[in-house]
């Protein structure tokens, strides 16, 4: 695939661009959280796993500042189910 996840930050959201489509999965971070809002893919890009990424670099971002990660996007919260090493 070779899409990078990029992190907009002023924005709150990190990003993969593929074929000139964003997927996104928005957050909103305090001093010591990291709520995971919203992800989303364009349907043309769906099943190529770019939720996946989106969700493992926000996981990584938030371990990396030893945030709390609050999902409130039902994808994320999926994901952390099936991966519960994500939630470091």
């Amino acid at each position: 695939m070779g899409s990078s996840v990029s992190h907009n930050l002023a924005e709150g959201r990190f990003e993969i661009v593929v074929e000139g489509r964003k997927a996104v999965l928005q957050y909103r971070r305090s001093e010591n959280s990291m709520r995971l809002i919203h992800t989303e893919v364009p349907e043309p890009l769906r099943g190529r796993g770019l939720a996946n990424q989106l969700a493992r670099a926000a996981l990584d971002y938030a371990h990396f500042h030893q945030l709390k990660v609050i999902p409130i996007c039902p994808f994320i919260k999926v994901y952390l189910e099936k991966h519960p090493e994500a939630a470091g």
